[in-house]
């Protein structure tokens, strides 16, 4: 059978380990059929065969990110951006703003607030209230484990008190037992966003197909989506109505504490559930939360004397639950990002029973101790980090992660290359809205520990860059081989591609982080075209 596709480039980084030089790929029913010269193209091409040569471009394998909420993140990015905010008379600014010319009841919404805004002070649903003038508020801050509530919307919701979960959360109140907006964790957060109007469906569907179509314009053909809630999968099957989804996308729904043996069953029954370019696989754990907010699980307590639990609120429950799970085949990712957090996983996944489809994997791994390291390896764990995360603390430990942590931890934060030098596969991402979504962006960081393009900000923990060799293979070969596929550009794989216009292994990172991308091939289609010439 003659090709569909042929795509030329003067480089191409197959990734298999073949040193053979590379300068056509041929496609057929959306797999790799063929890989050669240009000479080859004659003898491939029939008919009906798509030729294109994209010139002095670079192709690689097509980049998968490790950690994203696509779905999740229509919600969680609702209204205000307050990510650029540095201050909080910017951020009463920009909520005044936005909520100028709404009616009194009218709910306003932001993400993004960084918690260094309030310069060491309490973290209080005060200035929001000001801001928004007595309507309800729901301000989300920056890792999407708390967020801001005002009076009104605490009213709406009923939350007059502190609450007991099932989970590790809390409405925080002062002495008086009265909330002063901070809500910890989803339980809690849950509460109000429940009385938050939704999108409908078919809205949430048109825009999760426009922003993957935005991710693929920077080269993404695919993602690990870390979620399923709610009515995701309506949306998703929803989107793919409209038309095939620009991206290739793999859920791991959530377990949570206190779910039974039914709801286990339920999470083994989704495996494999799915449409034409998105599917279930795997299932997504919390074993703790955030260092910024103190409810990350490390084994001393931070500076303010918090981050000392469990999420779970039996670890033990945590354990079991994965175990279960692991003897059905089904793969797990675990949040841990506190030392304690990461050692509770690795001890849970130890031994474990049953074949999976996909090796476990442990995401975020924020503070690391050296005698963890090694305990990956044995144990074939994957370590699935987001460089960017790095960019909201500063080198110099003035920033609210760093302080909390103390200077000891704080100098173990995101460990990437020596997890890589000990031979542990590091599986790249942004964990999208968290941190933005550009992978080029993403592959400069995690060279240069710093921000692209400003070479100014001193790198956090410079000896931990990676190598250009082994960002790319974190967001390629290794992404692939996370979710049990075979990475690289070989005959039989998938013919999901990423053309960049600079060489990505030859490229500077701050200059590679603003090349565009001249294609992108998800199941052998283009769903993106830049601007190199194509014939």
């Amino acid at each position: 059978m003659k090709p569909d596709l042929v795509v030329c480039a003067d480089t191409v980084h197959t990734l298999t380990g073949d040193d053979r030089p590379v300068e056509a790929i041929a496609i057929t029913g959306g797999i790799v059929t063929a890989v050669g010269d240009r000479r080859d193209v004659r003898d491939w091409r029939g008919p009906g065969t798509d030729i294109v040569d994209l010139g002095d471009a670079t192709v690689t394998p097509g980049l998968i990110d490790g950690h994203l909420h696509p779905v999740m993140g229509l919600q969680l990015t609702a209204d205000v951006d307050l990510s650029s905010a540095r201050s909080i008379d910017e951020v009463r600014q920009l909520l005044a703003a936005a909520a100028a010319g709404r009616a009194p009841d009218e709910w306003v919404q932001a993400w993004g607030l960084d918690p260094n805004v309030f310069g060491g002070q309490p973290v209080t649903g005060a200035p929001i209230e000001t801001a928004v003038g007595g309507r309800p508020a729901f301000v989300r801050l920056f890792d999407a484990h708390s967020a801001l509530a005002t009076p009104a919307a605490l009213r709406l919701a009923g939350v007059d008190g502190p609450r007991r979960f099932a989970q590790r959360s809390s409405v925080v109140c002062d002495d008086t037992g009265q909330p002063t907006g901070l809500l910890l964790e989803a339980a809690a957060m849950d509460l109000v966003t429940e009385h938050i109007p939704r999108e409908p469906v078919a809205v949430r569907a048109a825009r999760l197909r426009a922003l993957l179509g935005d991710m693929a314009a920077t080269g993404l053909t695919g993602g690990h989506v870390m979620d399923l809630l709610g009515d995701s999968a309506e949306v998703v099957a929803a989107a793919e109505g409209l038309g095939d989804l620009p991206l290739r996308l793999r859920f791991a729904p959530w377990c949570e504490p206190g779910i039974d043996a039914d709801g286990l069953a339920g999470l083994i029954a989704l495996q494999g559930r799915g449409g034409r370019r998105w599917e279930i696989g795997g299932v997504k754990f919390f074993i703790d939360g955030t260092i910024d907010n103190g409810t990350a699980w490390l084994e001393d307590p931070d500076t303010h004397g918090e981050s000392t639990d469990s999420f779970w609120t039996d670890p033990a429950d945590f354990t079991k639950a994965m175990h279960t799970l692991a003897a059905a085949g089904v793969p797990t990712a675990t949040h841990a990002i506190g030392d304690a957090a990461v050692r509770h996983a690795l001890d849970s996944l130890n031994e474990l029973d049953g074949p999976t489809t996909a090796p476990h994997r442990i995401e975020h791994i924020e503070t690391l101790p050296t005698e963890l390291i090694s305990r990956f390896r044995r144990q074939k764990v994957v370590a699935s980090m987001q460089p960017t995360h790095s960019h909201f603390t500063r080198a110099d430990h003035t920033d609210n992660w760093s302080s909390r942590l103390g200077a000891e931890r704080a100098n173990r934060g995101w460990r990437c290359r020596d997890l890589r030098d000990a031979g542990v596969p590091v599986v790249l991402g942004s964990d999208w809205p968290i941190a933005p979504f550009d992978p080029r962006r993403i592959l400069a960081a995690a060279q240069l520990r710093r921000p692209a393009g400003e070479p100014d900000i001193p790198p956090v923990q410079p000896n931990q860059g990676l190598t250009p060799l082994m960002a790319l293979e974190g967001y390629t070969s290794l992404a692939a081989a996370a979710a049990g596929r075979t990475g690289g550009i070989t005959v039989g794989t998938r013919a999901d591609l990423t053309a960049f216009t600079l060489d990505p292994l030859g490229t500077a990172p701050d200059e590679l982080a603003d090349a565009p991308i001249a294609m992108t091939i998800v199941d052998g289609t283009i769903v993106h075209r830049g601007t190199t010439p194509s014939t």
